[in-house]
């Protein structure tokens, strides 16, 4: 008989992370927060396919930013021959949505997306080669207002996830003339500096010039910062645009600092830009991006149309959630159903499923290889859980109709155990979660009650 051979371990892609159990309540309070808030402002959700033409992305992005040029996870599908990639980011997409499925004939839209995004980058603390991004898009509106909405819900958004150490940066791009004015200075400057320019800008110099603004190596700073401006060279139109944001976020207490250096890496912005930033991720310090991109929708064959949006960068965010020192319990249910014996394993399978109809997240003890039946290791389980109640059955309670009901974070107070009619457990139950629920949100969360 021939010796099985062990099979060789398989892990996971580098930079692409699986996500545990024990990090899912920190997702799910996130993710949560966020559907509430993009609700309250009329954002609807929309899907789009994690595969796009590659085409899509060379146009919208840019053929020379370093997402086309160096990121993109891109191959040609065997079965036809299409250039395909998988998306590093997701604007491009849901513009492409609206044009091919004439989402704005009846007026403008607010969307909103949530998924994983692509890029082929060294991996590193928040930012990896499968990340997650949840953005807002709205397309069809002109004025400085939905500029101002949009970072105003930000706002809201940082507010109700208790994140109160991130700042936002504003800048106003302008138009494609007024950038053409300034990009012919701005190189004629930088060619005068050429010897402090580093590698990455000297290739930048004539097909991405804006980007050097946004460098972080230190010995080229006092250089950039005198540059010049972006802001001097904007039209009256442009500035009356951007000041108006600033009126709409000075009269809604929105704190924020001008950054003239600011650009975005995409070469479909116009108009206002802005990040939300933080100090506390090191150097991979923005949480959030966006701006108004108006030349989009035309450059993908559609009619002229103004649209303004935001991507988060999720990873990043939920760092700073884990760092705000708030405890994200990995509560597994609400109730831990304990039972030893034939019979008291139907009477528990009929139990579960009442608790369950009554709205409560219920864990049925099961055999398992590593975890004896005694009630003594049914409970250890059932404190691991996290559950608020275990409800016990045993050969004395199925003999006498009721269930021991014990409260697992009561401490040694003698009162935490009673006896109820199996037909009272799920109301029972309801009456003490729910109720605790409704005084004290702090020792148990779940997001049905």
């Amino acid at each position: 008989m021939s010796e099985i051979k062990k099979a060789e371990k398989i892990v996971g892609v580098k930079g692409m992370n699986d996500i545990l159990p024990v990090d899912a309540p920190l997702w799910e309070l996130f993710e949560n927060t966020v559907q509430t808030v993009l609700k309250s402002y009329g954002f609807q959700q929309i899907r789009t396919p994690i595969v796009e033409p590659t085409a899509l992305f060379a146009r919208g992005l840019g053929e020379v930013t370093d997402i086309v040029e160096k990121e993109m996870y891109s191959f040609t599908d065997s079965m036809n021959g299409d250039n395909l990639t998988l998306r590093p980011e997701s604007t491009a997409g849901v513009v492409r949505a609206v044009l091919e499925h004439n989402l704005t004939y009846d007026g403008p839209k607010r969307l909103w997306y949530a998924g994983p995004m692509f890029r082929h980058e060294r991996p590193q603390r928040g930012r990896y080669r499968q990340f997650h991004q949840v953005g807002a898009e709205a397309i069809g509106f002109t004025g400085p207002d939905i500029d101002a909405e949009l970072i105003m819900l930000c706002q809201r958004l940082w507010d109700d996830l208790g994140l109160d150490n991130i700042r936002l940066e504003l800048n106003s791009i302008g138009n494609a003339d007024e950038r053409n004015r300034h990009r012919a200075d701005l190189v004629a400057y930088f060619e005068q500096h050429k010897e402090l320019l580093d590698a990455d800008a000297q290739r930048r110099l004539h097909s991405n010039p804006l980007r050097i603004l946004d460098t972080k190596n230190p010995a080229m700073q006092q250089m950039v910062n005198a540059a010049p401006k972006l802001l001097d060279y904007l039209g009256e139109e442009s500035r009356t645009h951007f000041e108006g944001v600033q009126k709409i976020l000075r009269h809604g207490n929105i704190p924020f600092t001008i950054n003239p250096r600011l650009v975005r890496g995409m070469d479909y912005y116009n108009r206002t830009v802005f990040e939300w930033v933080t100090d506390q991720l090191g150097s991979q310090g923005t949480v959030c991006g966006g701006g108004r991109y108006d030349p989009l929708v035309e450059m993908f064959g559609g009619k002229p149309t103004p649209a303004c949006g935001f991507a988060i960068g999720v990873e990043r965010l939920l760092e700073l959630m884990k760092a705000s020192g708030e405890q994200f319990a990995p509560n597994q249910c609400d109730v831990y159903v304990v039972h030893q014996g034939d019979a008291a394993q139907l009477q528990a399978f009929v139990l579960a499923e009442r608790l369950r109809d009554a709205g409560l997240d219920v864990v049925l003890h099961c055999a398992s290889t590593n975890a004896g039946g005694s009630f003594k290791s049914q409970m250890k389980r059932a404190d691991a859980s996290g559950a608020a109640y275990a409800v016990i059955i045993g050969e004395d309670e199925v003999a006498k109709g009721v269930a021991a009901v014990k409260a697992m974070r009561a401490g040694e107070a003698e009162n935490n155990q009673a006896m109820v009619a199996f037909d009272g457990v799920a109301d029972y139950l309801v009456d003490q979660i729910v109720g605790a629920d409704e005084h004290d949100h702090t020792e148990h969360v779940h997001y049905h009650h």
